[in-house]
């Protein structure tokens, strides 16, 4: 029987959310991801999501997000755990956690159901269907709504042993340490969904990792704040915080509307991509890009 123990590994770290390069003709840059990809896994991540929010999943055709999930397990060649994103109607994630599977991902990530009424039995219907699609392969719910309960997530686990971990991203440690609590604390792996400036609090509420944009960019400090948060020292992460903080408060400004854009162009400015993103993101206004290509350059220097 699995026990998914290697995947419950990878997630209780750095998981990476890779960005989707586009060329000169706004089509999907294969070389060039290829490229992000082997800069993060030599710089030492071993977990990657392609088809996450900061890959742009909701503005990527089906061509797309398929392509994206052979170039990611064909670049880590075994090196990594690689955790699909799915989503959108629930006959589209079951069929694309199966296309996953079948090109040799080890877990999906489930995107938050985008429809406007959802309830708790719902929500748990939903996940169940993906999961027992694969059940070869460890599923692992994105939480963004507040209104979804500790015990919704703790049958959805009861039902489906392959729902491993949970990528949890509502704004407030409080409900986190509450639902984490009530659906099973060392029953899922909790990985605090909000990156770098939310990882703090919510691992000392129980979280062992946190999902990251800004590693795209400088994959030492992601790897550096987990190697603080793992010790439990917590001043030493707080001092990679005040790093990142005006990079990632500039990503979440208005409700995250620069959340892809600020990443793409902060590789831009090193020169590893192009900075465009499709709507219903946006370009950074130039003083912005400006501030982007400094924090760079500044933590180049460090």
């Amino acid at each position: 029987m699995n026990d998914f123990a290697a995947q419950r590994a990878a997630l209780a770290d750095v998981v990476a959310i890779p960005v989707s390069p586009f060329d000169e003709a706004g089509r999907l840059d294969r070389d060039v991801y290829r490229a992000l990809l082997r800069r993060l896994l030599d710089g030492g991540v071993r977990t990657l999501t392609p088809n996450g929010n900061t890959s742009e999943f909701y503005c990527l055709t089906p061509e797309e997000r398929r392509v994206e999930v052979e170039l990611t397990v064909a670049e880590a060649a075994g090196a990594a755990q690689i955790v699909v994103g799915v989503g959108h109607d629930l006959p589209t994630a079951v069929a694309e956690a199966r296309m996953a599977r079948e090109a040799g991902a080890q877990m999906v990530m489930v995107h938050q159901p985008v429809h406007p009424y959802v309830s708790q039995e719902g929500w748990v219907a939903y996940h169940r269907a993906v999961a027992e699609a694969v059940p070869e392969v460890g599923v692992v719910p994105y939480v963004r709504n507040p209104v979804i309960e500790g015990a919704s997530i703790g049958q959805l686990g009861a039902a489906c042993p392959n729902v491993i971990g949970v990528k949890y991203a509502v704004a407030d440690p409080v409900r986190f340490a509450s639902v984490a609590r009530d659906a099973g604390l060392d029953r899922f792996v909790w990985v605090a969904g909000l990156a770098e400036l939310s990882a703090p609090g919510y691992f000392a509420c129980g979280a062992t990792g946190f999902t990251s944009g800004l590693v795209n960019v400088a994959p030492a400090l992601s790897l550096e704040m987990l190697a603080a948060l793992r010790a439990a020292d917590y001043p030493a992460a707080m001092k990679v915080w005040e790093v990142i903080r005006p990079f990632e408060e500039l990503r979440a400004r208005q409700q995250s509307a620069n959340n892809v854009s600020a990443v793409k162009e902060a590789l831009a400015a090193l020169g590893l991509c192009r900075r465009e993103v499709r709507a219903p993101s946006a370009l950074l206004p130039a003083e912005e890009r400006a501030r982007v290509a400094a924090m760079v350059e500044e933590w180049g220097a460090l």
